[in-house]
């Protein structure tokens, strides 16, 4: 099944707007919070994560001519109306680097079948994540073959969050094979789904 939804071409503008600043999207104010509060650390709030099953994708996009990715578990959709995707890279991510240069990312969702591909997207080489790779150009933006499904973004905002910026993008394709056998990470490996 493939759904298509009419492309909305990015500015610089629409990339540079903050999530409080002008426009619709202005951050709800909240109350200052417990008093006292004090932030759990980074190893607690990892080992809290670990108990959150996740489904697993490769973000890709271009640099130079070249494509790019990795793999992520922190991508959501945001909204339907309008269509809205959201994916969580660190700063120092050259697969942001090359989102924010080029504009645009594909999502691919992996199937439990590739795992070996999230692996690979996740700790191997930069430059030889794609080395015998099959997968497929849409405007620039690499599809990875065998996904469960992929969508095709363009980016709408980039928010800066903590050490990592958060990528809204609108998608304007996307395809679902209908196989329902995804690949799942929950406590630090890899899980498989069972029926109700």
């Amino acid at each position: 099944m493939t759904t298509t939804v009419p492309h909305r071409a990015t500015t610089e503008r629409d990339r540079a707007v903050p999530a409080g600043g002008p426009g619709p999207d202005r951050a709800v104010p909240v109350g200052p919070g417990p008093e006292q509060a004090v932030p759990v650390g980074g190893p607690e709030l990892r080992e809290f994560m670990r108990n959150w099953a996740t489904g697993v994708a490769v973000v890709t996009s271009r640099a130079a001519g070249h494509p790019v990715g990795c793999t992520v578990n922190a991508f959501t959709s945001v909204s339907l109306r309008p269509p809205l995707l959201l994916v969580s890279l660190a700063r120092t991510s050259r697969t942001l680097a090359a989102i924010t240069a080029e504009g645009g990312f594909a999502v691919n969702l992996l199937g439990r079948r590739q795992r070996a591909l999230a692996d690979r997207f996740a700790t191997g080489v930069v430059e030889d994540r794609f080395a015998g790779v099959a997968y497929r150009v849409l405007d620039g933006m690499p599809l990875l073959d065998g996904a469960m499904a992929a969508a095709v973004c363009a980016v709408t905002q980039l928010i800066a969050a903590a050490d990592h910026v958060l990528v809204l993008g609108t998608p304007y394709w996307c395809e679902a094979t209908g196989d329902a056998d995804p690949a799942v990470f929950l406590g630090g490996r890899y899980r498989t789904v069972s029926p109700a």
